[in-house]
């Protein structure tokens, strides 16, 4: 194909219009995704393939939900954050710091790294329409991922921002666009995510991956994502719902439970979870991004990020900073003799250290050379998170007993005692005092730095619970960002300023900005 025939088309800030040009049957393996016209790109599975590889590769980018998104998560929360108030005008501290602006550009940068995986996943299901199928099952597994990925991305979205543009269909003219830019409720956009993860369960998606097919969309992985989905609306929306969303949430959790291809979860090794040279044939992963170790282009560089000055434990890099910061809020939070803590944090004795830095993520092989090409697939579902989210299921529903069957489940493989046990303490029954908090604690050391922790404070406590919790922490554990700018308006970012500009009335800023 000739450049001519790639024409980038770009309507509005608010919605990133991109399909991809010719790329590898490798999925991992991509061309740079050049924008081209809907209505000619599609002729054949090969081009539909092409393009449906290039919404999984939009979820490799730090700017939307990769592995250096952490920024638009992880950070948000009391696990992690930066220290640095300084480098580019300020502005990636002030999402720790609670003191984000609608006019930050790393806001910006996010919203529309997330439309654009939307636009992708829209452009195939307008375009698969086009192209005749020797094969319709195959046509249905493509349309499911698209959906499956169109639907994880919303989920970001109305998490992050509450009401937001909810958009089906691709693009072709600037009134199209113009009529679509608005903030629709959150229960619409709910229902959107509903339906596609549904949509996906009911296609010839396979039940689970193979090792020749890692990253790809599973039923394991609609199942585990819609339950959650359905976990989140039960605690943040409307409680008129309430027990019809738990209970949907357990049917589809367990779905995903059942679907797991080994017995209890002490029979997988935590680190075999982040074990580069196991990846292929962990069964817990359930949904990664999968990256190739030694490539320039598709190499992971989680590990040698994370690495601090001194440290040699990640990667074969030689770093010059302070690594992946550990807050010591976090660092308090590990019971005595936890495994996950000695694996995922370790201090860093160099004098521009003195500090912990993020160890979960390694990769010092000598394939992945000193420049940190690492291996390292990015985790998006695991089998932990659907274990641990089947506890809170059950305890919101009452069943405290099966609860505390899955909460153990995960505490037995970090060779903490059982939970019966541990509350007859009390250091152990100070801290966590009702199996609310002790489920939120687990999930907090166990998805440590797995951009978890912030979606499950916002689902664990309503507004203001969460004001309440973040002002009861000490400044000192906290670091330079400060807990005293919380407030009710953070539960929400601010809508960026240039898709507010775009219609102050439709597109509505979020109270507080």
């Amino acid at each position: 194909m000739t450049l001519k025939k790639y024409k980038i088309a770009t309507f509005s800030a608010a919605f990133v219009l991109a399909v991809m040009s010719s790329c590898s049957s490798d999925f991992i393996d991509l061309q740079d995704p050049n924008a081209v016209s809907n209505s000619t790109y599609y002729r054949t599975e090969g081009d539909v393939q092409a393009a449906v590889n290039g919404i999984y590769q939009s979820l490799r980018t730090g700017n939307g939900i990769g592995e250096t998104s952490a920024l638009y998560s992880e950070e948000r929360s009391d696990n992690t954050g930066r220290n640095d108030n300084q480098s580019n005008a300020g502005e990636p501290f002030q999402f720790n710091d609670f003191s984000l602006l609608p006019s930050n550009g790393y806001l910006k940068t996010h919203w529309l790294a997330l439309y654009q995986s939307i636009a992708r996943s829209n452009q195939v299901l307008d375009g698969i329409e086009k192209v005749t199928f020797t094969n319709a099952n195959l046509k249905e597994q493509y349309k499911a991922e698209a959906k499956f990925i169109r639907a994880l991305i919303y989920f970001h979205l109305v998490r992050k921002w509450g009401d937001v543009p909810l958009v089906t269909k691709s693009f072709n003219t600037i009134s199209e666009v113009s009529e679509s830019t608005f903030r629709e409720k959150q229960d619409v956009v709910y229902q959107q995510i509903v339906q596609d993860l549904k949509d996906a369960l009911g296609s010839p998606l396979a039940d689970v991956q193979t090792a020749a097919t890692k990253g790809k969309v599973t039923k394991a992985a609609a199942n585990a994502l819609l339950g959650q989905v359905y976990l989140t609306m039960a605690t943040t929306l409307s409680a008129a719902n309430r027990t019809a969303n738990l209970n949907d949430a357990k049917t589809y959790l367990m779905a995903a439970y059942n679907l797991r291809t080994f017995g209890q979860l002490k029979d997988v090794p935590y680190t075999d979870v982040f074990d580069v040279a196991k990846k292929t044939t962990c069964p817990e992963i359930i949904f990664q991004v999968v990256n190739r170790q030694g490539d320039i282009n598709f190499s992971s560089s989680i590990a040698r990020s994370n690495q601090a000055k001194g440290e040699t434990i990640n990667s074969l890099f030689t770093s010059t900073g302070s690594g992946g910061n550990v807050k010591q809020d976090l660092v308090l939070d590990y019971e005595d003799t936890d495994l996950r803590k000695d694996f995922s944090i370790k201090y860093a004795n160099d004098l521009i250290v003195r500090d912990y830095f993020i160890t979960k993520f390694r990769d010092a092989s000598a394939a992945a050379t000193t420049n940190g090409y690492g291996g390292n697939d990015w985790i998006l579902i695991r089998y932990a998170d659907v274990i641990l989210m089947l506890a809170e299921v059950h305890m919101h529903l009452g069943e405290e007993s099966a609860a505390i069957g899955f909460l153990d489940q995960v505490r037995e493989r970090a060779g903490m005692p059982k939970y019966e046990v541990s509350k007859a303490t009390a250091a152990y029954a100070a801290k966590y005092p009702t199996l609310k908090l002790a489920i939120l604690h687990e999930r907090r050391v166990e998805l440590a730095f797995e951009n978890h922790r912030w979606f499950d404070l916002l689902r664990f406590f309503t507004t203001e619970e969460l004001v309440t919790y973040f002002k009861s922490k000490s400044q000192a554990d906290y670091g330079l960002a400060k807990i005293s700018n919380f407030g009710t308006k953070d539960r929400y970012y601010p809508i960026p300023f240039d898709e507010y500009k775009l219609n102050p009335e439709k597109m509505y800023q979020n109270p507080g900005y």
